[in-house]
């Protein structure tokens, strides 16, 4: 298979592109989001101050996933991202468990639009954009600005497995930020290129690699998107008893595969086997440009986690595989 010298993944590997970030924008307004969202959330957000965010999950009370979110506290509301196709749903979730709390959720995902912009040189094209002020208040957290003229909010992002940028903008604006952000050099990445360095960078995403049966320690998340000092939520109980009394161990794994160069990309659902055993599927993949070879994640039984175990991929016509570390490519 020919390796994808694409100039949309060379972009986001050694320069800068443009990358669409189709999530679910979700507004909280009240005094009350912070101490409300603290109980439904793994993470600290009562720890939030403005121009801060963290990434967390939403679970049921037996610790599965509902969802995975970014959460930034914007001083006068909280902004969730939540993954499209279930930003309905979590939309009525988060409405469903208010009471008396001073708070209102509401969709702005028609109303504000989200350009990401990813590579080594980001920071460099966000500069010769013409951010506002000057770059230097953006490369942490999230910044108050204006970009070719229009308000944003610029969020340090690593959302795609590398380092970049979220800008938020009105709707109205998003083609403005996209023309001014390739006059400074960056380039448009597809998809595939994108989806490509997710995989290579081991991130998973709700809906491919984590769902509704995931708990996150299986997907490798919880040291990102759970806070161990923080107070109750719902899901808590699992989590610590397995933390705590099972040290961790899970029944599976979200592992990286790397192929032969010459095997063919596996179809996401494929079985994993060990010695005729089938310990797992495959969860996403893609061709990998820099391994030159094809990459996947997936799920396999503790047993066969550890990195250099030799597994076979694909009902027909199957394809050896071995189980590698993640991130299976660096930061650039």
């Amino acid at each position: 298979m020919k390796q994808d010298n694409s100039s949309g993944y060379a972009a986001l590997r050694t320069g800068a592109a443009i990358v669409e970030r189709p999530d679910t924008r979700l507004i909280v307004r009240g005094a009350d989001r912070r101490s409300y969202l603290q109980g439904i959330l793994t993470n600290d957000i009562a720890a939030l101050t403005p121009g801060t965010g963290c990434y967390a999950a939403m679970l049921t009370a037996q610790g599965r996933m509902i969802t995975d979110m970014r959460v930034l506290e914007l001083g006068d509301a909280i902004l969730l991202d939540v993954p499209r196709a279930i930003g309905t749903a979590v939309k009525d979730h988060l409405e469903r468990f208010v009471f008396s709390e001073d708070v209102a959720v509401e969709d702005v995902t028609d109303a504000r639009a989200e350009v990401g912009l990813y590579g080594p040189r980001a920071t460099d094209v966000l500069a010769a954009a013409g951010v506002e002020g000057g770059v230097a208040g953006a490369l942490h957290g999230v910044t108050r600005t204006r970009l070719s003229g229009h308000e944003a909010l610029i969020v340090r992002s690593d959302a795609i497995g590398i380092d970049g940028f979220d800008v938020i903008v009105e709707a109205a604006a998003a083609d403005d930020i996209r023309a001014a952000l390739r006059a400074a050099g960056a380039i448009d990445a597809g998809a595939d290129a994108a989806e490509a360095v997710r995989i290579e960078s081991g991130r998973p995403r709700f809906g491919a690699d984590m769902d509704t049966d995931t708990i996150p320690l299986e997907a490798g998340i919880d040291d990102r998107a759970i806070s161990r000092s923080k107070g109750c939520y719902v899901g808590q109980e699992v989590i610590v008893r397995v933390l705590d009394r099972g040290h961790g161990r899970v029944a599976r794994r979200l592992v990286g595969l790397t192929f032969e160069g010459t095997a063919a990309v596996p179809a996401p659902g494929a079985p994993i086997r060990a010695a005729e055993r089938e310990i797992g599927r495959v969860t996403s993949a893609a061709w990998s440009p820099s391994l030159a070879r094809p990459a996947a994640l997936g799920y396999v039984h503790r047993d066969f986690a550890e990195p250099g175990t030799h597994v076979v991929v694909g009902a027909a016509g199957p394809a050896e595989a071995v189980v590698t570390a993640l991130p299976l490519v660096g930061q650039p």
